[in-house]
């Protein structure tokens, strides 16, 4: 009779190790510009001032979505109230900020992305317009290279010394040669 022992299981890492890991690998940083920033950039601030419906349908596009999400932001007050269902947070501005903190890695919390939706919807499509353009631009990269120079000596070569003079008699000179 043939008793079957499973093998056991191999150990996990420590919690602490795994944690250590993951904080080291997400340095959270801030928005690039604050919520009510609107002046740190005029056309921006323009274009989110009278055309905010038109700005937010850009920042949507250009953050790789639907260019029409944001009519949900306009349109939802209003199917809100023929349908009788109460909805006091702004969909997309909300999902599509909550989301471009998670990719870059921006500090903040949902409850400070459902505040700014709420309370601060233009400024919210103003400060991730913003964001959008800073993150968009060209980085300038400076490229550091530490060149060693390595001084060889030639290598050696041998050089063809003249061979020395013949000796040959000079037809008038052998008077001299006794």
């Amino acid at each position: 009779m043939t008793l079957f022992t499973a093998p056991s299981p191999r150990p996990h890492p420590p919690l602490s190790v795994v944690q250590m890991k993951m904080e080291s690998e997400l340095e959270l940083t801030e928005w690039n510009t604050d919520l009510m920033d609107c002046f740190e950039n005029a056309s921006t601030c323009c274009y989110g001032f009278w055309c905010c419906p038109c700005m937010a349908c850009t920042v949507a596009g250009r953050y790789g979505e639907n260019r029409c999400l944001p009519l949900c932001d306009i349109i939802s007050p209003a199917v809100c109230v023929i349908c009788e269902i109460p909805l006091c947070v702004p969909p997309a501005v909300l999902s599509l900020r909550a989301n471009m903190r998670s990719k870059f890695g921006i500090k903040g919390s949902l409850c400070k992305d459902i505040v700014a939706s709420c309370f601060c919807m233009w400024c919210s499509w103003c400060q991730m317009h913003r964001e959008l353009k800073h993150r968009s631009q060209a980085p300038t990269i400076i490229n550091v290279v530490n060149q060693t120079v390595v001084s060889q000596p030639s290598p050696p070569m041998m050089t063809m010394q003249d061979p020395p003079p013949y000796y040959v008699p000079h037809p008038e000179l052998h008077y001299l040669q006794r």
